[in-house]
Order: C-alpha cells, then structure tokens, then sequence
C-alpha cells in the first residue's frame, strides 16, 4: 500500500478509521489504529452521555468529553488522530472549535454538509479539514463555496457509498441501486477533484468509505483512483474498540439476513442489526417520553419512536435490549475479536495477495 499524503501529514498505511458513535471509536480504538501507521478516529457523537457524571450539562459535557477522549489517544500514540463530527448534530460548532483548539491532525465532516467549517480554521497549517460526501455533486459544491469564500479546498474528501453503517447519506431507493455503488461514486468525485488540482496545483485525496472490508477491497477501490480507505466495520471485533464485548458479538452472531434499512429519528435512512428492540419499534411498541438532549438539529421527538442517542448508548454499554447496534453492510462476516494488530496484519496480508494476482 502507497502513503497518503493529506497536506503535511504522511500516513504510512492509507486507511483511515471510521468514527463511529455512539461511543464505539474513542480513544482506545483510535490510539491502536494510529498506531499501525494509520489514521485513528474519535467520534464526537454522544460525548455528553459518555461524561454526564461531568455535568448534566449535555453541550458542556459533550467539550470536556472530547477533551478527555483526545488526550487519552495522545497518550496512547504518537500518530495521526482525528475527530468525526456530524453537522447535524446541534453541538457541531462547540466539537468542531474544540478540535481544532485541541489542535488534533484531521476533523472529519459528515450527515450534512460543512460549507462554512474553513471559517473555525484560523491557521491554515492546522487541523485538516476533511468533508465526507456522497456525491460528486456534494464534493463540487463544497469545493466550490470553500474556494469563493474562504479561498481554500478540502484537505481530502471521503466519498462514503450506500453500503457504510449507521446513518446514510441516500435516499431509500437508492441504497441498492447500483448507479449509487461506491465504485461509481469513487470515479464521480475524482472527475470533480482531478481538474481542480491540475488548475490550482493542490492536491485532494479522495478516500473511498462503506463496504470496504478487506484488504482486497482496498486493493480493488484504489485501482478506481481513491487514494486510500475508510474503514469502520472491520475494526469493531478488535480488542481494543471502545465498545462493550456484547456489542461486538452481536457483529458476531449476526448473519447477513439480520442486517436491514432501518428509519431512524433523526430522518435519514440507517443500517443496523436487527433485533428485539427495533422488533418491537416496527410494531409501534417504542415512544419516547421526552427529548433530554436536544443533540440532533433534524431529530423530530413529536413523531421519534424512541430517543436514538440514548438506544445507541446502551447499545455502546453492552444493553442491546434497550438499543441496537450500527454496522456497515459486512457485519455478519466478522467471525471472532482480534487485536488491531491481527487485522492489520491480514489487511496487509490480503492486500498483498490481490495486488500479486491483479485482482
């Protein structure tokens, strides 16, 4: 596998670590991962549940959370650590300002899309700024508003497709549409990407997101033009993510006809593994009381069976009864909990094999 080159940063391995909240990618996961030579991410989705014994204060707990979470990973690596945040979430601006003012390497944008982000950004030099699409309409746009206004680009875009866990950035009828497929997804931002670097001399790496599971998936999306991976699915069954070992088996036991389309609260189409609680959701069994942390802009509580940051906690706590897990469209193909080590170890392995035999 090539280095990615992202500004100033080199990552020796090009695959970046998907953020996954709530609570599943913290410092734990994001610490190892950084430590293979690649990219280690922190979610920021939740922090406020995760440090409530901080302050009942959800945006407040939600900074000091984040705070914790990124030293924690400094402590554990010296590589290359970045934060996801959600532009939907209604603390966007509070994660993002302390990211940044935590100076860590990469803040990654997705579940909306983050025109004005440059805008928190004071030094150029600094935290890159990544933007996650799905679309090479969304990738143009972006460019486009950030060049007029700002007088930059993105640092990288990760174009994420319609087989990625948790929240999804398509409509429900595109999801298996093979039109939307990562592949063809890959090549649309790298036709809006390519001219741009050839017209202003920068470079945009393009990193291809959801379904990629082994290293012969990246070997395959990387002879497309991505320049590396995102990946989240494959790195829950290690040791080392952050989530409790109920939450990993559930990867484990789960076969692929247990993964669906789910409609979650906050309006937007999900994949998740289906089980007793979402059961009971499809027949109306679920209704929320009341919204106690206000934590999605797009999250309507008046018409929401259920309150999604709290199923995802307990889901995160190891209580799949009261919450259920995301995954990514490969879930059931995990089969046992490896250290992060093991799988980069066959992610090499597999990658080598492919590149051997041209596959």
């Amino acid at each position: 596998m090539r280095e990615l080159h992202i500004g100033n940063l080199v990552v020796k391995l090009p695959i970046i670590q998907g953020g996954m909240g709530v609570g599943v990618s913290l410092s734990g996961l994001a610490g190892a991962v950084a430590n293979e030579g690649s990219v280690g991410v922190i979610s920021s989705a939740g922090l406020g549940l995760l440090y409530r014994s901080h302050s009942h204060d959800f945006p407040e707990a939600s900074i000091f959370g984040l705070k914790q979470e990124i030293a924690k990973a400094r402590e554990k690596t010296k590589g290359i650590i970045g934060v996801n945040v959600m532009v939907a979430m209604s603390n966007f601006a509070d994660m993002v300002k302390t990211s940044i003012q935590e100076k860590v390497d990469i803040l990654f944008t997705g579940a909306g899309l983050p025109l004005d982000l440059p805008s928190y950004r004071k030094d150029p030099n600094g935290t890159k700024l990544v933007p996650i699409v799905s679309s090479g309409r969304a990738a143009s746009l972006i460019c486009q508003k950030w060049k007029s206004t700002y007088n930059c680009f993105p640092d990288a875009i990760v174009v994420e497709g319609p087989k990625a866990g948790g929240h999804l950035g398509f409509k429900p009828d595109n999801i298996f549409d093979e039109h939307y497929c990562l592949e063809n997804l890959v090549k649309e931002v790298c036709e809006v990407v390519r001219p741009i670097e050839a017209e202003h001399g920068v470079k945009i790496p393009v990193i291809a997101a959801g379904g990629i599971y082994t290293g012969e998936d990246i070997y395959k999306i990387m002879q497309l033009g991505a320049d590396a991976v995102q990946m989240g699915t494959r790195f829950v069954t290690s040791d080392e993510c952050d989530a409790a070992v109920e939450f990993k088996e559930a990867y484990i036991k789960s076969e692929e006809k247990d993964i669906e389309i789910i409609k979650s609260p906050v309006g937007m189409p999900g994949r998740a593994i289906i089980n007793n609680f979402l059961e009971k959701v499809k027949q109306g069994k679920k209704i929320p009381i009341s919204c106690p942390f206000q934590c999605i802009k797009t999250c309507d509580i008046s018409s929401s069976p259920y309150c999604i940051i709290t199923a995802l906690f307990n889901a995160f706590k190891g209580n799949l009864a009261g919450g259920y897990a995301f995954c990514g469209s490969n879930a059931f193909r995990a089969t046992k909990i490896q250290s992060i080590q093991e799988i980069f170890s066959e992610l090499k392995q597999e990658f080598r094999i492919a590149a051997r035999e041209g596959k």
